[in-house]
């Protein structure tokens, strides 16, 4: 069989993100794909164009990724997670990317192909609330109450949040340490000190 075949076959002939059976093509999920069809999704020309940027994302039709991100195929698994990095402004997406799971090979596929897709890593810049620039070490003061999920506390407004570290694929999050927990923190609840 073709690799096309097997990607109709594996695919049922439709789109993997998707679904639309129009325009569908074969496209390679690098680094360092070798042909095979564990390594290559099948995909319309609309998510296509998207994926390697030729065409700005369009996040209501990116919802599909609620479907796609749970595929039981890694290739398509990797897809997924670099482009739910990519739409983590949308809270939706960055939902979807705290629930999905990737075992330690696909994961390590998936982020070396966002490491490696121009640059991307050195494009992410944090900033704070007021649009300051946020760098490891920093201290910022928490601007509302947070709950803290799972901790059974409220970070209190006001409180100064010392030597954060960034979140290298996510430029909406830092950690930091408050009550002695280490917890995320949204750039946007924070401002610098």
């Amino acid at each position: 069989m073709s690799l096309e075949a097997d990607l109709n076959a594996r695919a049922g002939s439709a789109c993997e993100f998707c679904g639309s059976t129009n325009d569908l093509a074969a496209m390679a999920v690098g680094p360092d794909a070798d042909g095979t069809a564990a390594q290559t999704v099948l995909s319309c020309q609309v998510c296509e164009a998207q994926i390697d940027g030729r065409q700005d994302l369009d996040t209501n039709h990116w919802r599909c990724l609620n479907e796609a991100a749970w595929s039981s195929e890694p290739a398509v698994q990797v897809v997924a997670w670099r482009l739910l990095n990519r739409l983590s402004a949308e809270a939706w997406a960055r939902d979807l990317l705290d629930m999905l799971y990737l075992d330690e090979e696909t994961a390590a596929w998936a982020q070396a192909g966002l490491a490696n897709a121009g640059g991307d890593e050195a494009l992410v810049v944090h900033k704070d609330t007021h649009g300051a620039v946020l760098s490891a070490g920093d201290t910022v003061t928490l601007i509302k109450d947070l709950k803290v999920k799972g901790a059974g506390f409220t970070a209190k407004r006001g409180t100064a949040v010392r030597n954060i570290a960034l979140v290298p694929d996510n430029a909406l999050h830092i950690e930091g340490r408050v009550n002695d927990q280490r917890i995320v923190i949204l750039t946007e609840f924070v401002k610098k000190n």
